[in-house]
């Protein structure tokens, strides 16, 4: 395989035994839709937890996933919805235990309770200060609320105080409780009208609203795409809604889109999933961007 640089944007959950334990004991039972469409099975949460245990691995073998996938920085993330779905999918010391064994490899995002009100602004300022997380994560369809609504503005003005990214999910759910319009990328463009300064990430590229969401990267300076958990093989399928990204991701948004895997979800290992990105019909400096260039410059990297 060649020598490339990447920049998974979007890992989010590495199995690691900090981390499937908090899973095993806190996912939540709106998401187990999730697992009926990922894994084609029927899970109850006492099932979920056996099996989520037993997916827990060792650090070298993360590691060596990465290193065989040419990914060099992986984005990691805590989920904190406590208010809306009962539980605290993925706790941010979690994540903090692997940021503090791999700082060279890994960027913590953090999850907040944005229900929390200002408690959880404060929260997001100590992770990012004092704990060194380098953006936030949050989940409309988790929430409940669309993005526009005033309960996040608190959080959007503390991120473009920190100069720190949102990653925020965009796309349909596959809950059977949570409509599939709180991810719609017309709630993200209210959000970057009033916060132009706002780094704001659509977290799964607005699938199935691609034309829309790229036209929103086209418009507002400060929004990028990200594509994880979703199949690179299938952006060239004709039908799959794909099209407006291979058009305008190649011409007038080509710095705004950032690769990520999503192999939490996908059940694939990084270096397929990055096969299949090789096979994409784009030209070498435009992938460039994609796997690694419009990332480093977005979280400041540089060539490290």
């Amino acid at each position: 395989m060649r020598q490339r640089k990447v920049i998974d944007m979007w890992a989010p959950v590495l199995p690691t035994r900090e981390v499937m334990t908090n899973v095993a004991d806190n996912y939540p039972e709106a998401q187990l839709g999730y697992l009926r469409v990922f894994s084609k099975r029927e899970l109850n949460l006492e099932a979920y937890r056996s099996y989520a245990l037993r997916q827990a691995r060792e650090d070298p073998e993360l590691i060596a996933d990465l290193d065989a996938a040419g990914i060099r920085k992986t984005v990691i993330t805590g989920f904190d919805e406590h208010t809306t779905a009962g539980t605290t999918f993925v706790g941010n010391e979690c994540v903090a235990a692997l940021l503090e064994r791999h700082p060279e490899r890994f960027i913590a995002f953090a999850g907040v309770d944005i229900m929390r009100g200002h408690g959880a602004v404060r929260q997001l300022e100590y992770w990012v200060k004092e704990r060194g997380f380098r953006g936030l994560s949050l989940r409309p369809f988790m929430i409940g609320l669309p993005a526009n609504d005033n309960h996040y503005y608190p959080f959007f003005e503390k991120c473009v105080e920190l100069d720190i990214p949102l990653s925020i999910h965009a796309s349909a759910n596959w809950t059977t409780s949570r409509v599939s319009d709180l991810g719609h990328p017309r709630h993200f463009d209210a959000v970057a009208c009033d916060f132009p300064q706002l780094k704001l990430i659509l977290s799964h590229a607005g699938c199935p609203w691609v034309l829309e969401a790229c036209l929103l990267a086209w418009k507002h300076p400060n929004l990028y795409l990200e594509l994880a958990a979703h199949r690179p093989k299938y952006f060239v399928v004709p039908g799959t809604g794909w099209e407006p990204l291979l058009q305008y991701g190649q011409t007038t948004i080509q710095d705004k889109i950032l690769y990520g895997t999503g192999t939490f979800l996908l059940g694939r290992r990084p270096a397929e999933l990055l096969q299949e990105f090789d096979a994409l019909p784009l030209r070498p400096p435009v992938r460039e961007k994609w796997l690694w260039g419009n990332a480093a410059k977005l979280l400041n990297l540089g060539n490290h």
